[in-house]
């Protein structure tokens, strides 16, 4: 029997957030691991391992499971993570972490605030690159588009796996799409894209809204993407915005925000991306 944690991760004002398990990795097939998504009603589940003290922080692996199998990395998981080693180190100071997945290590930081938990981390470097053609054509005729209702210059963007990120003229026509989740599958998988992260333009606040379609690994809408939020972080800083607040799944009930910041240094742009998270009950499995 394992305790399995369910987290809402990137709430909006102590509300919403996207439920996700966390529990600790223990001798499970890769079978096993994709059930508790499915058990638990979690979109995600994130399995824990420590692994000793790095950079004078506990350290953890972290690995990722959908109903459809392991991803390299999950935004909302990771937050979701931070959240629950937070609350089991107790005490009120801030927390940090040494977090590392199949591919990379980076650090983890989680704080307490009037509403639970706020979790952050460093979600790597993103590439970008351009995007146009029969690729733009195909990832927008899944989702009912045409190309003049794109607002800007989309781009395919990667911190890990590439994803269309899609601006969409307005929050209403975002609140409005219907996507054709069959046709947005297939688009995706012919271009070797995780998904598309449409979005309105960011306001001179950097507040914006997304909707993430991933149907490809078993998520036809993401409450809540936080990797994705990171990749329009680092697009948004090469036109001035340095800061946004992004706010996903009103359309599926739940009210999430993630927050991202980017500062240049001599690397490039580093982005720091998080949100809000707090445990509403933990469960046997």
């Amino acid at each position: 029997m394992s305790e399995v944690a369910v987290v809402v991760a990137c709430q909006r004002d102590g509300a919403g957030g996207s439920p996700t398990a966390v529990l600790d990795d223990a001798p499970f097939t890769d079978e096993e691991r994709c059930r508790i998504p499915t058990a638990l009603g979690t979109s995600h589940a994130v399995f824990l391992r420590a692994t000793g003290i790095e950079r004078r922080q506990p350290a953890y692996t972290l690995r990722f499971f959908t109903a459809q199998g392991e991803l390299p990395a999950c935004g909302h998981g990771t937050v979701a993570a931070l959240a629950v080693l937070a609350e089991r180190e107790g005490g009120d100071h801030d927390y940090r972490a040494a977090l590392r997945t199949a591919h990379r290590s980076f650090d983890g930081r989680a704080s307490r605030n009037g509403y639970g938990l706020t979790a952050s981390f460093d979600p790597g470097p993103v590439s970008l690159r351009s995007t146009g053609g029969p690729e733009l054509r195909a990832v927008a005729g899944g989702l009912g588009l045409t190309e003049d209702a794109v607002a800007g210059d989309a781009c395919v963007a990667s911190n890990g796996r590439p994803r269309l990120l899609l601006p969409i003229r307005s929050r209403a026509a975002l609140a409005e799409l219907t996507p054709d989740l069959t046709l947005l599958r297939a688009a995706c998988d012919r271009y070797g894209l995780l998904g598309c992260y449409a979005y309105s333009p960011p306001d001179r606040h950097g507040r914006a809204a997304a909707r993430m379609f991933a149907p490809s690994i078993g998520v036809p809408e993401d409450i809540a993407n936080a990797n994705s939020t990171a990749c329009l972080a680092a697009h948004a800083a090469g036109f001035g915005t340095h800061r946004l607040a992004v706010d996903m799944g009103d359309h599926l009930g739940s009210p999430s925000t993630i927050t991202a910041t980017a500062h240049r240094d001599r690397t490039g742009h580093r982005i720091r991306v998080g949100g809000q998270a707090a445990i509403v009950r933990t469960v046997m499995r």
